[in-house]
């Protein structure tokens, strides 16, 4: 019913747009002229969020005539953002942050609108995640965790992103590797990082599970403690072993990009495409990318596209297997 509910909610906002335009965009706009609209398809305080905001900076830094908005359009893992950019054809002058969450909520939820209605610009960054406890949790490793998934699964509430997304695959891998069947987990989703944060802050949640950056601040602060870390060894942006380390043979790295409406013309797209370029060579997105932790992972054109196809293959692999679509 959930997954009706969402996929409803998408073909909803995306007729609506549709008649009535969105969010203030415009419409028909180039990507040389007029303001520059950057769509989050997420609540603030989350990782596509701070990925625009740190692009509207960045942008403005590196060509200061430029005006950047950004706007939040939360709901569905992204997938309600995605149907209002498909009303957007033709438009050269708006971007949307995406990523590996949408890839997973996109066959979650059904979604009629897909990335191949879209326009590839560029690959930015990948992430790895964290798995955090507030302060005052029991669990202190990996294998405490463990120890309560097979006590109870559903005793164990994971506060995350969308549902079908980076979080909740991460989940499920890590239960499944576990030996507890994914589909038992008690996974809270939610829109943005910042909703999954004041659940794990208010004790409202066992664990989260979220990129690293969206959690290093409070662990440092030592509102949250982290039990480890989804990359192949320790980083040092957060104090914490690897999942590895914690006894579960699993490890994944979140990515996120920006693509465009669909049906732009040629050059359009190369105009996005080089503000792009020339937003990855700025000053201020590589002193963000350090402070973040993220991994510079830039690419853009052809390759791109062809890792998008990939990763739809790939992801749709994964979630079938841990059972999140039939």
């Amino acid at each position: 019913m959930r997954v009706r509910v969402l996929a409803a909610l998408a073909a909803l906002s995306m007729a609506a747009l549709t008649a009535c335009g969105s969010n203030g965009s415009g419409g028909g706009g180039t990507a040389s002229a007029g303001t520059l609209k950057i769509m989050a398809p997420a609540n603030a305080g989350g990782g596509w969020d701070q990925t625009s905001r740190t692009a509207e900076q960045a942008i403005k830094q590196a060509d200061p005539a430029r005006k950047v908005e950004v706007f939040n359009v939360p709901g569905a893992g992204g997938t309600i953002g995605l149907a209002q950019l498909a009303g957007e054809k033709g438009n050269g002058g708006m971007l949307m942050t995406m990523g590996l969450v949408m890839v997973g909520a996109i066959e979650q939820n059904r979604s009629k609108v897909t990335l191949a209605d879209t326009t590839p610009i560029a690959k930015l960054t990948e992430e790895y995640e964290i798995v955090v406890v507030p302060a005052e949790s029991k669990l202190k490793t990996i294998a405490d965790l463990v120890a309560a998934w097979k006590a109870d699964p559903k005793t164990v509430s994971i506060a995350g992103g969308s549902a079908g997304g980076t979080d909740h695959i991460l989940a499920g891998l890590m239960a499944k590797a576990a030996g507890v069947d994914p589909k038992q987990i008690n996974y809270v989703a939610n829109s943005g990082g910042g909703e999954a944060l004041n659940l794990l802050l208010g004790n409202k949640a066992t664990i989260g599970i979220s990129g690293v950056g969206e959690f290093a601040e409070q662990v440092k602060a030592g509102k949250l403690r982290a039990l480890a870390v989804s990359s192949p060894e320790r980083l040092p942006a957060v104090d914490a072993p690897t999942i590895k380390e914690g006894g579960l043979d699993v490890e994944i790295a979140n990515w996120r990009g920006m693509v465009a409406p669909g049906g732009l013309s040629d050059a359009d797209k190369q105009s996005l495409t080089d503000l792009v370029t020339k937003m990855h060579a700025s000053q201020a997105w590589k002193d963000a990318v350090a402070k973040n932790g993220w991994i510079d992972a830039f690419q853009t054109g052809q390759q791109f596209a062809d890792y998008l196809t990939a990763e739809q293959t790939r992801v749709k692999a994964i979630i079938a297997e841990m059972g999140l679509v039939s």
